[in-house]
């Protein structure tokens, strides 16, 4: 029984070993400062799953340079990403960590991480025109569905569960939004576009129920461990807005690789 997504391969072993170093690496030093984790910066982290995201959808439609293209596949590009945005603040440091200034931790790593995501989308761009048609129908209504659902989730916190929205505040929406987007879009990829899933778990319950299940059970789910996480991110902040930040870019990240995939090969 294959347990994981297809298209997962590890790159040569120079690439692995020389991530491995550095992840490791940057690990330690942040570990050491006792790098304080706020709700900014799970926000400002959102462009960056975008980047790690797009640059796996560019690998896959062959639309970066081979000799970069084992960094930006899967699993290695989530590493490539973490090396990149872990320097990031590890040189800026503990700057106003609860936020946004271009000279904060949260605005540098927002600022840099849109310029990135800008270049990378852009590159996208490129690649669908060149091979035409371009669909941006399709991810487009994922997008948007994704946006209503968030905003209507966040809605239903503030009305019934005020404190939710007090402790994860935007991190939690990012967290929404994030699962929101990866259900609508592999729905409309399935549905409309032609593809199929890559993850078996997800393969499983679509099997069993349909896309619509499977849609249901993403923003179920992540409303549900949002709610849950509040009080652990009042008692431990860090600890609580990194798992946030993980749980977002589970979501995100494989969302945002739809919608560029979809754009550039649908």
């Amino acid at each position: 029984m294959q347990l994981l997504p297809e298209g997962f391969v590890l790159p040569p072993l120079p690439y692995l070993v020389g991530i491995l170093l550095v992840s490791l690496v940057i690990v330690g030093v942040l570990y050491r400062r006792a790098q304080r984790i706020t709700e900014q910066i799970v926000v400002g982290l959102a462009p960056w799953m975008g980047v790690g995201a797009g640059l796996y959808a560019l690998e896959q439609a062959r639309a970066i340079p081979a000799v970069v293209a084992p960094f930006a596949s899967a699993p290695t590009v989530y590493l490539t990403t973490f090396a990149v945005v872990g320097t990031i603040v590890a040189v800026v440091g503990d700057r106003h960590p609860d936020r946004f200034a271009i000279d904060s931790t949260p605005g540098v790593v927002l600022i840099t991480g849109t310029v990135v995501a800008v270049g990378v989308f852009a590159i996208a761009a490129v690649a669908a025109v060149r091979s035409p048609p371009v669909h941006v129908f399709w991810p487009g209504v994922a997008v948007a569905g994704a946006t209503a659902i968030a905003g209507g989730g966040w809605l239903l916190f503030r009305s019934f569960l005020p404190t939710v929205i007090d402790e994860t505040g935007r991190a939690g929406l990012l967290v929404i939004f994030g699962h929101a987007l990866d259900g609508l879009s592999t729905a409309v990829g399935l549905a409309f576009l032609g593809f199929g899933e890559q993850t078996p778990l997800s393969q499983l319950l679509i099997d069993i129920g349909g896309v619509g299940l499977f849609v249901v059970v993403k923003v179920f789910l992540a409303v549900v461990i949002v709610g849950l996480l509040a009080d652990y991110v009042r008692e431990e902040p860090s600890e609580g807005n990194l798992l946030l930040a993980a749980i977002a870019a589970v979501g995100l990240g494989p969302g945002v690789h739809n919608v560029v995939l979809f754009t550039i090969v649908g």
